[in-house]
C-alpha cells in the first residue's frame, strides 16, 4: 500500500513575512482560502508577533477571522511567546507552532534570548496552551547548520527534541532554515530523531537555497518522515539568517511524491492555478520549474506538418 503523508503550507505566513510588497488583509484571506481548497493536511495563515518586529503579518487576528475554514484542514499559528499565545487564543486555530533555534547564535539573533531562555519560555507557553487544550507544534531552527555557528551537532537537537516532548509538545518540525542541509545528513537526523521520541510526529521544513530541497525531501521519506512543509512558489525565507532563500516549493514535493505513488491528498492541478496567481498576490514574478513545466505526464499537440506526410498509407 503506498504511504499517506501530510503536506503541510506555510506560505501565508513564512512566505509572506519576506515579502516586501504590501499584501491586503482581503487578499491573504482570498489566497487561503484558494489553498484551503487543494487539500492540505495544515495551512500555517499567520503569526502572533508583535507588528513592530512582522509589520506584513500585523493583521494575523483578521486573517485568522476571515478565512472561510474547510473540513479535514487545520489551520495553525506561529507564535512566539506568552503573549503571542493569548492573542491566538481568541482566533481559534488547531495548533500553534513554537520555535527556537539549535544553534546559540541564531536564536540569539532570530528571538533576542539563549536557547535556555528560550526552552524555558517554550515551557510555559505549553502549560498555558494545554489549560486551553491548544496543542503545541515546536520548530528547531537551524537544525542542520547554522549561518553564524556552522556545523550544528545532531545531538544538540536530539535533546532540544527530547526535552519538548516530555514538556507536551504534540509534534517537532526539524528546520533546514538556510538550506545547508544535505541527504545523508538529513537521514541521519531524522533517524535519530524518530528513535530518540518514538511515537512523536516529525516534520521536516526544508529550503532549496542550494539546489537541494527535493533530494532532502526524498532522503527523510526514506527515513520515515511521513509531513512534509512546503511554500507554494517557493516563498520564504528568515529575515534573520543571511542567505536564507526560499522553501522548498510544495507544488514540486507534491508532484515528486504522486509520481512515486504516495497518497498527499493534495490536487496538483488546483494547487498550480493557486501558484500561476500569486505574481499578482506579492507584486514580483512568482513560479517554480514545475510551475513553468508541468507535470511530467503533461501533453502537448503534435507538429502540424506530421499529419501531413504520415498520412495513412504514405510510406
Amino acid at each position: 500500500m503506498s504511504r499517506r503523508l501530510e503536506i503541510n503550507e506555510v506560505a501565508p505566513r513564512d512566505g509572506l513575512q519576506m515579502e516586501r510588497h504590501h499584501v491586503p488583509t482581503d487578499s491573504k484571506i482570498a489566497f487561503i482560502d484558494a489553498l484551503s481548497a487543494c487539500g492540505f493536511a495544515r495551512i500555517e495563515v499567520s503569526s502572533y508577533t508583535s507588528p513592530k518586529a512582522i509589520p506584513t503579518l500585523a493583521d494575523a487576528e483578521a486573517v485568522m477571522a476571515g478565512i472561510k475554514r474547510v473540513a479535514g484542514v487545520k489551520y495553525t499559528a506561529l507564535v512566539p511567546n506568552l503573549r503571542g499565545m493569548e492573542r491566538a487564543v481568541a482566533g481559534r486555530p488547531d495548533e500553534i507552532n513554537l520555535v527556537m533555534s539549535a544553534s546559540e547564535t541564531h536564536n540569539r539573533a532570530n528571538l533576542r534570548m539563549t536557547r535556555a531562555q528560550s526552552l524555558a519560555t517554550l515551557k510555559e507557553v505549553m502549560r498555558a496552551a494545554e489549560a486551553v487544550d491548544l496543542p503545541c507544534n515546536v520548530s528547531l531552527s537551524t537544525a542542520f547548520g547554522c549561518p553564524f555557528d556552522g556545523e550544528v551537532e545532531p545531538t544538540q537537537v536530539i535533546a532540544l527534541a527530547r526535552s519538548l516532548a516530555d514538556a507536551g509538545a504534540a509534534g517537532i518540525t526539524v528546520c533546514d532554515t538556510t538550506g545547508m542541509a544535505y541527504p545523508t545528513q538529513v537521514a541521519s537526523l531524522c533517524e535519530g530523531l524518530r528513535q530518540a521520541v518514538p511515537g512523536l510526529p516529525l516534520t521536516i521544513h526544508l529550503h532549496n537555497t542550494r539546489g537541494m530541497g527535493l533530494a532532502n525531501a526524498l532522503a527523510a521519506f526514506n527515513a520515515g518522515i511521513d509531513r512534509f512543509d512546503g511554500a507554494a512558489g517557493g516563498l520564504g525565507g528568515c529575515p534573520y539568517a543571511p542567505g536564507a532563500s526560499g522553501n522548498v516549493s510544495t507544488e514540486e514535493l507534491v508532484h515528486m511524491f504522486d509520481a512515486m505513488g504516495c497518497q498527499t491528498g493534495v490536487g496538483l492541478d488546483a494547487l498550480l492555478a493557486v501558484v500561476g496567481s500569486m505574481s499578482g498576490l506579492v507584486g514580483r514574478p512568482v513560479s517554480s520549474q514545475l510551475a513553468q513545466a508541468g507535470p511530467r505526464l503533461r501533453r502537448f499537440p503534435p507538429p502540424s506538418w506530421l499529419a501531413e506526410q504520415f498520412q495513412e498509407g504514405r510510406p
